[in-house]
């Protein structure tokens, strides 16, 4: 009886352990699961089910990858994981954690900043299994190590607004693209002739729509960006006319996206009314918790462009 109460005590303790280190693991990506996590999935299972559009053979019907969804998700997860916690493990970014979001694992000390550093090498060649074995994401999981690696690590983030919102740019294409692939069940080609140039096309366009407006979620973090010496956009020409490029970004890609898939007057409609949303509360309600909202809702607006093709 000894025995067993002592191995059964010893499962629940091994029981909890893995819960304590999936929630730490899970608290590292909280503040993007509605910024990447989500919008990423959404965008990989739409377009995958309209695949035949761009000239890729889907290889499965409609129901077969929306089953794939919990896939996708997986997939963004798992490469959001160590840019995250590349991210936040610095002394600096626990420093600036420790006053914005203290409820993030390494100001709680749920883990060290050398446990989290050991974590992030062990989950590189972690997130490229899973690529292979999910048969989609592989080139774009690589490009996320690059990305992240210059964004967290020398200074992408940091030296010049152009830069970062490029490498965001480019790592919310990596993303989708990848969300696409694992929806699919295969690599999508992505080529300059043919039918598939569309697909090159819309990802350049939502490229440019992040490249132009993305810094939207750094009007909420002045304060510690200036704290780290990080150099966005609002805090090199200024918040007003950080707010206004937001604006005039805002209200070309809200009338632009629909008219290259011919949407609907319901999606053109839909379109400019989130995208009008955002131009009002950012030009018209300036403070923190404001900015937060509207950045929210900014996911709102970009979520929605993923599923045009969709309408």
């Amino acid at each position: 009886m000894a025995a067993m109460k002592d191995g059964g005590l010893l499962v629940v303790s091994l029981l909890n352990r893995v819960l304590y280190h999936t929630q730490t693991l899970w608290l590292f990506t909280l503040s993007d699961l509605k910024t990447i996590a989500v919008p990423s999935t959404v965008f990989g299972v739409s377009n995958a089910i309209v695949a035949p559009v761009y000239g890729i053979s889907a290889g499965t019907d409609t129901l077969g990858i929306i089953l794939r969804t919990p896939l996708v998700f997986l997939w963004v997860w798992a490469n959001l994981l160590p840019f995250d916690i590349n991210n936040q493990h610095t002394p600096s970014a626990i420093a600036e954690d420790s006053i914005n979001k203290p409820w993030r694992p390494l100001p709680q000390g749920r883990i060290t900043p050398a446990q989290a550093k050991v974590a992030i090498y062990c989950l590189y060649p972690a997130v490229q299994l899973v690529s292979i074995r999910l048969d989609g994401g592989l080139r774009q999981g690589l490009a996320l190590i690059f990305l992240g690696i210059w964004y967290n690590n020398f200074g992408g983030a940091d030296y010049h607004p152009f830069v970062r919102n490029s490498i965001n740019a480019m790592g919310y294409i990596c993303f989708i693209s990848g969300a696409m692939e694992v929806a699919l069940g295969a690599p999508i080609p992505i080529t300059t002739s043919g039918s598939s140039l569309r697909l090159l096309q819309w990802l350049l366009i939502l490229g440019s729509v992040i490249l132009t407006t993305v810094h939207t979620q750094d009007l909420a973090d002045q304060e510690g960006d200036a704290l780290r010496g990080r150099r966005t956009i609002p805090l090199v020409i200024g918040d007003s006319p950080a707010r206004y490029t937001i604006a005039i970004a805002m209200l070309f890609w809200g009338f632009v996206c629909p008219f290259m898939w011919h949407g609907s007057t319901l999606s053109r409609a839909l379109s400019l009314l989130l995208s009008s949303w955002v131009i009002i509360r950012t030009l018209r309600f300036r403070n923190t918790t404001s900015d937060k909202k509207t950045f929210r809702i900014w996911n709102l607006w970009i979520a929605f462009l993923y599923v045009i093709p969709l309408l």
